[in-house]
């Protein structure tokens, strides 16, 4: 019997998103934010279906109908309370078993207690319960967010020891007891460890999306700085050290391509905000990519994954306001690999 976590790139039913509303954080910026989460879901609907969780469908339908092109047909709306917006880390994780998907439901406690997140943790149930989610679902007491970990698809995971071995995540367990669990959970044959690599504004203890990502053909993509009088050099200079000594589940080194550095940006207390090109969006036919309206940066960023992606539409998405809560485009979307709707 084979089990295994398939990588972002393999076929996809859906993407998981939650609705920004006046009970979650983005409460005081609504008219900011919607129009990124309108047209991150106006990308995806061209190419998929998204299932949209909301506490009011009547009005989060009528501002997608007034606002952009969403295809409303392809939009699935649950009527589901959430007390925030990072669908990838309360979201399910789909597992294959014998080639059959099932998911599983781990515990989100915030990131660590930081933020409310009782009804977050609910969601994937409720999907469940409401009939939404075709596999069975399993309920796991692990913490793990979807956002710390990377899957080839084959066996591998890549993730970071600052989040996973956080005394607030799973206090109990040790780093191999921490590997035991990937590896009888989510089939993983090894795991690459990232001892080094931040960005500031980031309340995820370093989460693997906002950092490194494995993508197909023994490629990682990596968040790089080349500015050396910047606070995050000499931490990403050293996850790209360990990065250059991973290699492939056939011995060889990865292909290993940085990211450009996007501008630093800042809210308006001038506290440092994680802008991250790593945190983009595989589905099926297209790359989301996001942008930080910094015209030269983001224009590499976006040539750059043409090349490593050929044959997938490259769609550049303007996730500034994102990270006035300290994510983007990565963060507030869980991809449901096929078999999981209905």
């Amino acid at each position: 019997m084979k089990l295994r976590l398939p990588a972002e790139w393999e076929m996809q039913d859906a993407v998981l998103m939650a609705w920004p509303h006046e009970g979650t954080d983005w409460a005081y910026m609504l008219d900011d934010i919607r129009p990124v989460f309108t047209d991150i879901i106006t990308s995806i609907t061209r190419f998929q279906r998204v299932v949209l969780t909301t506490p009011h469908i009547a009005s989060t339908k009528d501002y997608l109908a007034k606002h952009g092109t969403v295809n409303l047909e392809k939009v699935i709306f649950c009527e589901i309370p959430n007390n925030d917006t990072w669908s990838r880390d309360f979201g399910p994780l789909t597992v294959h078993y014998d080639n059959k998907p099932f998911l599983l439901d781990f515990g989100f406690n915030g990131w660590g207690l930081k933020f409310p997140a009782f009804h977050d943790n609910l969601i994937t149930k409720r999907l469940k319960q409401a009939g939404y989610l075709a596999p069975k679902v399993n309920t796991v007491g692990l913490i793990l967010e979807g956002g710390s970990i990377e899957s080839d698809g084959l066996g591998t995971l890549l993730t970071t020891t600052e989040c996973l071995l956080s005394p607030n995540r799973n206090p109990q367990l040790n780093k191999s007891e921490i590997e035991q669990a990937l590896a009888s959970l989510l089939g993983a044959k090894r795991v690459l460890w990232l001892n080094h690599g931040h960005l500031a504004g980031d309340d995820t203890d370093s989460h693997i999306d906002t950092l490194a990502r494995i993508c197909p053909n023994n490629t990682i993509l990596y968040q790089s700085c080349d500015n050396p009088l910047d606070e995050h050099f000499a931490s990403l200079k050293l996850m790209e050290q360990e990065l250059k000594a991973f290699t492939s589940p056939d011995g060889t080194p990865y292909q290993l391509i940085p990211l450009p550095w996007p501008k630093a940006r800042f809210d308006e207390e001038s506290h440092r905000l994680p802008a991250t090109y790593a945190n983009f969006l595989i589905i099926n036919g297209a790359v989301l990519v996001p942008t930080y309206r910094d015209s030269a940066t983001d224009n590499a960023a976006l040539k750059l994954f043409s090349s490593v992606f050929p044959g997938r539409e490259i769609i550049g998405i303007d996730c500034l306001p994102l990270l006035e809560q300290h994510g983007s485009l990565h963060c507030v979307t869980m991809h449901l690999p096929s078999g999981v709707l209905p």
